[in-house]
């Protein structure tokens, strides 16, 4: 039985003419066909040959979202050789810190900067690779070999992922995985896109060394599919018009900035579209609720017509569902999207999962707040604390180099996942929170607080605790006691934080601060008797200086 890559070069030899990649370029698209991304791949494979790569050593893969990107991605697994893709807006210390623990025998980056901080912050690094460069001078060839065969067990990727540590660590997907999680995510693509015959159109913005963004790639290519790939955030909105998706993958920050922006732009409309927006919106949560009103119907039908038609159509005009994962998402986001006629798939999962253990069914009503039923093949259970724990084939084969770390998550057969959750009587699972102390930002990004925290603590000798925030939100906050009340400065603090930002990616950044008048005691209950931090505690404790700080970033 052939395995899920080699499906992805049957098919694509099989359709050799059709579209299947493309980039967008400001007003343009750059696209290849099914033969010409063989091509590449079977370039790369060459160049990869010619290097001398023994299949089952690393390689590191360090550049945006691109056709090349995936032409070598495919490329190195058709090879045996493992790869391992990087985050390429991480900063180069921790960069050459995960190349440092896989040890690859190739570095490939998108860029002669990229390349160079790698050099500067491990100098004994393999000397980079420019990804262009593999294609700028190969010969045109048509066709393609097969790719090598690989048992369930062979190892195909290390994707690097935070733990409580702080310290990335790397997680090993095998063949077994991908070919289980390849077939769910299908079928459930199938299921959405029902009996139509037309290739699916998919928008992609997620970076692809994201678990879950591989995996939509991947189906895509196993699809009758079209990926467009975005080549710049700052114009997300246009590239997704002008991509004009049937779905595409989210996260929670993108879909609440989306429904934020039309709130705002609604507020400055003329009093008989607010009038009609706020009728619609209340109409429609009577009709949620089963308490619908006479007339409801018209008003949302009116509603729809003249308002949130024009706000669904800036999502091109195919769109059948918004897919998304990697964090919470507010159940008011989701049904706000639900009146617009745009339903939210709701997907829980972690690395260690294959991207995926839940994805809602879009032929069952959706139930906000909720992430869907566990997925073909794949059991979900409850164990002490309620603590979701999952088994399957779709589960990771350990940590890489990390045979401590690996036992602590894998005990009987079970991924202990870190996550308290509960499902309900039709099988749907919520998340409640994290037993771990990650934090899990609505961008997707997660990582621990406790390394930031402690640099802090030694640049801030006069602080006593300090709790880094940011569960659900789209930026990290701080707040902070000190040793003696009203010793604490705000400028210390701030330069503080100035100082560990420049060493911190963009997403760990700390945007903000609230320093409060008593520090936490163990009678207070927001420490425990040995002085840890009861997080959750802390966070509902001083819930409304959060939102404050996070209030006043937003007005800034």
């Amino acid at each position: 039985m052939a395995n899920f890559l080699q499906n992805i070069f049957l098919r694509l030899q099989a359709s050799s003419g059709r579209v299947v990649l493309r980039e967008v370029r400001g007003d343009q698209f750059v696209s290849v066909t099914a033969g010409e991304l063989l091509a590449l791949v079977e370039a790369a494979r060459r160049f990869f040959r010619a290097q001398q790569i023994p299949p089952g050593e690393r390689c590191g893969l360090i550049a945006a979202n691109s056709i090349h990107w995936i032409a070598v991605d495919l490329a190195l697994m058709a090879e045996g050789i493992v790869v391992v893709p990087l985050y390429h807006r991480q900063t180069a210390g921790e960069l050459a810190g995960m190349l440092k623990d896989c040890q690859p025998r190739l570095v490939l980056t998108g860029d002669d900067e990229t390349s160079e901080a790698l050099g500067a912050a491990w100098p004994q690094i393999p000397a980079p690779v420019r990804l262009g460069g593999i294609f700028s001078n190969a010969a045109p060839q048509s066709g393609a070999s097969s790719p090598r065969e690989a048992s369930d067990d062979h190892l195909l990727t290390i994707i690097y992922t935070s733990g409580t540590s702080g310290e990335p660590k790397g997680v090993c997907l095998n063949a077994g995985n991908l070919n289980h999680m390849t077939g769910c995510t299908t079928e459930r693509l199938n299921q959405l896109m029902g009996a139509t015959t037309a290739a699916d159109q998919i928008f992609l913005y997620a970076p692809m060394n994201f678990a879950a963004s591989w995996m939509l790639m991947l189906s895509a290519l196993l699809r009758e599919s079209v990926l467009t790939l975005s080549s710049d955030l700052n114009k997300l909105a246009d590239e997704i018009c002008r991509s004009a998706p049937h779905y595409f993958l989210n996260v929670p920050t993108l879909l609440e900035r989306v429904k934020r922006a039309v709130e705002d732009n609604l507020a400055k409309q003329a009093a008989p579209i607010q009038s009609l927006y706020k009728k619609t919106r209340e109409a429609w949560q009577r009709q949620n609720a089963g308490r619908t009103k006479l007339f409801d119907g018209f008003t949302i039908a009116l509603g729809r017509k003249l308002i949130f038609s024009k706000i669904k159509a800036r999502f091109g005009p195919n769109i059948r569902a918004l897919i998304c994962g990697s964090a919470p998402l507010a159940p008011e986001t989701q049904q706000w999207f639900l009146m617009l006629g745009i339903p939210v798939l709701q997907a829980y999962g972690l690395t260690e999962t294959t991207a995926l253990c839940t994805l809602d069914d879009p032929r069952l009503p959706i139930e906000p707040g909720y992430v869907g039923r566990a997925v073909s093949g794949i059991e979900m259970q409850l164990a002490e604390n309620d603590e979701i724990i999952v088994r399957g084939p779709n589960i990771f084969s350990g940590y890489w180099n990390r045979p401590a770390e690996t036992t602590q998550v894998l005990r009987d057969g079970w991924l202990h996942t870190g996550d308290q959750g509960e499902v309900n009587a039709s099988g749907n699972w919520r998340i409640i929170g994290r037993i771990k102390n990650l934090l899990v930002l609505n961008t997707g990004h997660k990582f621990a607080p406790e390394p930031i925290e402690d640099k802090l603590a030694q640049l801030l000798p006069a602080a006593q605790q300090i709790v880094l925030v940011g569960n659900g939100r789209s930026y990290v906050t701080m707040l902070v006691t000190g040793l003696v009340t009203g010793k604490l400065e705000s400028a210390a603090v701030q330069a503080a934080i100035d100082q560990v930002n420049r060493d911190l990616p963009h997403y760990r950044q700390i945007r903000n601060f609230h320093i409060l008048p008593e520090p936490f005691a163990p009678d207070s209950g927001l420490v425990t008797a040995n002085g840890k931090l009861k997080r959750d505690a802390i966070a509902k404790h001083y819930d409304a200086e959060v939102n404050s700080m996070y209030a006043r970033k937003a007005t800034a």
